[in-house]
């Protein structure tokens, strides 16, 4: 997870190494979402064996509202937790991706 210069968060997953993947964001390329909000830094990592699951993780991570994907930078999985528990009636929010776009970042 990148924090932006705006203040904003990007999620993305690599099978490149972090560095080469956080270079080529600071320098605009490929373009994609950071590339009008840098410099971007790196605040949150995870390393996957499998690639299906670190996207499985890039997608859930996606859908987290600012609080939460800020409790996981911390380590905070107490808030975690507690954020992640949905109020009677509450439904989820739909997905503002479109399921054809299959970029990683």
């Amino acid at each position: 997870m990148l924090c932006c210069a705006d203040g904003s968060y990007y999620v993305g997953s690599t099978r490149k190494t972090l560095e080469e993947r956080l270079a080529e964001h600071n320098t605009g390329m490929p373009k994609s979402y950071t590339v009008s909000r840098r410099p971007v830094a790196l605040v949150w990592s995870q390393e996957f064996e499998n690639v299906t699951d670190a996207i499985a993780v890039e997608r859930q991570i996606k859908g987290w509202k600012r609080a939460k994907k800020e409790a996981l930078t911390r380590g905070d999985f107490e808030a975690i937790r507690r954020l992640a528990t949905r109020k009677v009636g509450e439904t989820p929010r739909p997905s503002r991706r479109d399921p054809a776009d299959r970029s990683s970042g």
